[in-house]
């Protein structure tokens, strides 16, 4: 299997099929001050409930300024501030999520992004800004920007969240959450307690559920107008049927 050319400045832990084609992708993105590694947890049990699934840990492009800390950014938050350094790190995360779903021939809507903290951050971001670019979000620890103002079409939002959060208040979760609610997104969110600023196998667990469980209500409104553009086809044939002698 070729897999896409990777950036000079960036490590990626690629687990793929033990055998057979690649029917999804998860990308992975750790939290500021980390690295691919930060994601094992997650990319193991991904792994267990997708055996056909490419799951891809990814190295933040760029590497922390502090010497005592060997770990990797998404953006650098204390020179550039939250919005300027998303905003300077978009164009090259969204390239990223493009050029993995093209090296294993996968629309987007197979393509799922996982991140925690800065990294979820960047994935909630990039799905806002860029149409069409993955099928579902899995954010860790994270929350957007401001409050939204509107919904990725087709992609399935999954907040996962501690209570006891010291990084990222869960009320700011919770009100982005019913913000998207509002809009029409399909979207879960899921607060635990006892939880803080980690990714916590207690999330991870809950991410596998919604993951096999949530059907977006987009597929509920196809599903119910299949059914209904049938039935009316089943009582055309009916009544045609009927003025035949």
């Amino acid at each position: 299997m070729n897999l896409p050319p990777l950036p000079a400045h960036a490590h990626a832990q690629p687990l793929l099929p033990a055998q057979g084609a690649v029917e999804l992708l998860f990308l992975l993105f750790h939290g500021a001050g980390a690295h691919a590694g930060q994601m094992d947890g997650l990319a193991q049990a991904l792994r267990a409930q997708y055996p056909q699934a490419a799951i891809v840990a990814l190295d933040a492009p760029l590497r922390l300024p502090a010497e005592a800390i060997d770990g990797f950014q998404w953006f650098d938050e204390a020179e550039q501030g939250l919005v300027a350094g998303v905003a300077a790190a978009l164009p090259g995360f969204v390239a990223t999520v493009r050029q993995w779903a093209e090296a294993f021939a996968l629309d987007w809507p197979r393509v799922a992004l996982g991140g925690f903290s800065q990294g979820g951050l960047m994935a909630l971001e990039a799905v806002q800004a860029e149409a069409q670019l993955a099928g579902r979000v899995m954010s860790f620890g994270a929350a957007p920007l401001a409050r939204p103002v509107s919904a990725p079409e087709g992609c399935t939002l999954h907040l996962l969240h501690g209570q006891r959060d010291e990084a990222v208040p869960y009320a700011h979760v919770v009100d982005a959450a019913q913000a998207w609610v509002d809009l029409g997104a399909d979207i879960t969110a899921d607060v635990l307690p006892h939880v803080h600023h980690e990714m916590a196998p207690a999330l991870i667990e809950r991410a596998m559920h919604q993951l096999r469980t949530f059907i977006p209500a987009r597929l509920w409104r196809e599903a119910v107008s299949t059914a209904s553009e049938m039935e009316r086809a089943d009582q055309q044939a009916l009544n045609d049927r009927g003025t035949l002698h």
